[in-house]
């Protein structure tokens, strides 16, 4: 199995490694060509203006669209979650508009407000996962399609699914913990 990662900006090297710990051959995504052949596509966190500028000034947008539509799986992690999304909220970057979600960007604060908590995600089991935000955005409002996988406590949504499409407001890559790729995986391959 082949990952591709988006490599413009952020924390492309720490999933990078996830993934070559559970043996999958990743290549750090730069250029439109380098998605021939890539099972699925991860976007990091970072930040998402700058991502989104990089992906337009490479000519990455129109690809990977044209490659979702195709039905790539995709895996958005924080900035890239704020990316798949077909709305977000108070921000002038272009998404790619793949999922039927609205994101608000730094919902929960500036960088000094980032936390950790465990999360409850039935989908990877009765274990809770070591969630960490970062300036995280978290989701507004979503359609029928979507299926939501974790919420905080207080009933915020910070994962979901539609189709083959996977997202993430906290950053799954930052921990030691790999179920979170492992279930992308196994969307990749059908298994989910």
């Amino acid at each position: 199995m082949k990952i591709g990662v988006l490599a413009a900006q952020g924390a492309f090297a720490e999933h990078i490694a996830a993934l070559k710990r559970l043996d999958v051959e990743a290549v750090a995504i730069r250029l439109p060509g380098e998605l021939k052949g890539v099972e699925g596509l991860i976007i990091p966190g970072g930040e998402s203006t700058t991502i989104s500028r990089l992906m337009t000034a490479y000519e990455l947008m129109k690809e990977i669209t044209s490659r979702a539509g195709e039905g790539l799986p995709i895996f958005g992690t924080c900035a890239g979650m704020i990316l798949m999304a077909k709305q977000i909220s108070g921000n002038s970057a272009k998404s790619l508009g793949l999922m039927d979600i609205n994101i608000k960007r730094n919902a929960f604060g500036r960088q000094v407000d980032s936390f950790e908590t465990k999360l409850k995600i039935p989908a990877l089991g009765k274990k809770a996962f070591p969630g960490i935000f970062i300036r995280a955005p978290k989701i507004e409002n979503y359609t029928d399609e979507v299926e939501v996988l974790s919420r905080l406590d207080d009933g915020t949504i910070v994962a979901a699914r539609q189709g083959k499409l996977l997202v993430t407001a906290f950053h799954p890559e930052l921990t030691d913990d790999l179920r979170f790729h492992r279930y992308f995986l196994e969307i990749v391959s059908g298994d989910r």
